[in-house]
């Protein structure tokens, strides 16, 4: 059984497709090649092609024929085709120097020929060596020296009118019904979320105009709150005190005139404390503003009430100590004068000459300066001699001998019955001030 197997292994159904390809019996014929790979001339008179080649063969001859015929019947050609001819030409050429200068004077000689060229090709020839070539530079010159002249006419007409408001900008009729409707909202605010398009409104350019179309003065107390976190967290010192100066003081004012006990508004009290967290925000846009107006002793208490609360860099608190002693002397910025020394910074020693400098200025020879009379100097209120005292129990070893006789001096000269004596105590107990 085993050898009947093996012979009909053996035994094929019909020859492998090499064999009829190298067989002359085949279908196909073998080409012999010798031993360098040539094929004989014999064999290359046996071989013939098949017919996609010829077709192929007959195609290409065809269309070279069509190209005869054509060039000797086509009177002209555009200008795009001579010049495309003659780059390929020079890019096709390998040729040693010698050949490369022959064949520069037979193009020389070319260019002398006359060629018809349509008027729309040497239209478009004209425009672009003049424009693209000549004047590109000269035009992008002109363009960059008309745009800053442009940014310094801009600059002198603000120099010149600095009242008007060059960023002003049209609101689009839709964005102003909208935020009117959410003024409506912040009109009757109670708690929750704020709609998402007034959550936008620190993002924008022109974010106070779009502000001012909701009404500030008209939103409710916790609106207020949500507004000054909004706005302080996500907008720049020097922005944030625009908000704070516009929506967050006015407000504080007129929560304390609409009262009846002249008291603040819990919301409008952490508000402030909010703003508080831009320091520089706070003292430019509401404290300095509002010891400028007609503020009363009241407001400032109340105001200084959050500042005492909260901590504030010392820096910030120095400038802040410096701008209300240069002021001219008001109850309520000695308010603030006092809280400031009472948070107990370590000053700078120019701070601490404004303060003292401050307080001198209430002698009677410093009055006489200004020409105020002794029998006419006004008693000082006693807010003025608490701050006093507390800036010689804090700062009392800070000071200069010379600086201590001066301010002894005006003690004795504005002298208060149940204060005197302990600013006098407190200022001799201390040591003076280490000189470099």
């Amino acid at each position: 059984m085993g050898k009947v197997v093996n012979d009909a292994r053996k035994k094929q159904r019909h020859n492998p497709l090499d064999r009829d390809i190298t067989t002359s019996n085949g279908t196909f014929k073998s080409t012999k090649s010798n031993g360098h790979g040539n094929v004989s001339d014999n064999e290359q008179e046996d071989e013939y092609l098949d017919a996609t080649t010829s077709r192929k063969i007959l195609q290409l001859a065809a269309e070279q024929q069509n190209e005869i015929e054509s060039d000797e019947i086509k009177p002209a050609t555009s200008f795009n085709q001579i010049v495309s001819e003659e780059v390929e030409e020079t890019l096709e050429s390998d040729e040693d120097e010698e050949n490369y200068s022959d064949f520069e004077g037979q193009f020389e000689e070319e260019e002398e020929e006359e060629y018809e060229v349509e008027d729309q090709d040497l239209e478009l020839f004209e425009k672009y060596f003049s424009t693209n070539n000549s004047g590109l530079n000269f035009n992008l010159g002109d363009k960059i020296m008309s745009l800053i002249q442009e940014k310094e006419d801009m600059k002198a007409n603000q120099i010149l009118n600095p009242g008007e408001d060059q960023t002003a900008v049209l609101l689009p009729p839709k964005v102003i019904a909208a935020y009117q409707k959410i003024g409506q909202i912040l009109s009757t605010y109670k708690h929750g979320k704020l709609p998402k398009l007034f959550k936008v409104l620190p993002t924008l350019k022109n974010w106070e105009d779009v502000l001012y179309v909701t009404d500030p003065e008209r939103w409710t107390p916790h609106a207020t709150y949500e507004a000054t976190k909004l706005f302080v967290s996500n907008l720049q010192a020097n922005e944030a005190q625009r908000f704070v100066e516009k929506v967050l003081l006015e407000k504080f004012r007129t929560s304390i005139e609409d009262s009846d006990k002249h008291t603040l508004d819990y919301h409008i009290y952490r508000a402030i404390r909010k703003s508080l967290y831009k320091p520089g925000a706070f003292f430019k846009g509401f404290l300095l503003p509002l010891v400028d107006s007609h503020c009363t002793v009241r407001e400032a208490t109340i105001a200084a009430s959050v500042l005492a609360k909260v901590s504030v860099p010392v820096l910030h608190s120095s400038v802040a100590l410096t701008q209300l002693v240069q002021r001219d002397f008001k109850p309520a910025a000695t308010v603030f004068i006092r809280v400031l020394i009472e948070k107990k910074y370590a000053l700078p020693y120019q701070t601490l000459d404004e303060l003292v400098f401050y307080f001198m200025r209430f002698r009677q020879a410093a009055q006489e300066e200004l020409g105020v009379e002794a029998d006419e100097m006004p008693p000082l209120p006693v807010v003025w001699h608490k701050a006093f005292l507390a800036f010689a129990q804090r700062y009392k070893n800070d000071i200069t001998d010379d600086q201590r006789d001066f301010l002894l001096e005006t003690v004795r000269q504005r002298f208060h019955h149940a204060i005197g004596p302990e600013i006098r105590r407190e200022l001799l107990s201390g040591s003076p001030r280490l000189e470099a």
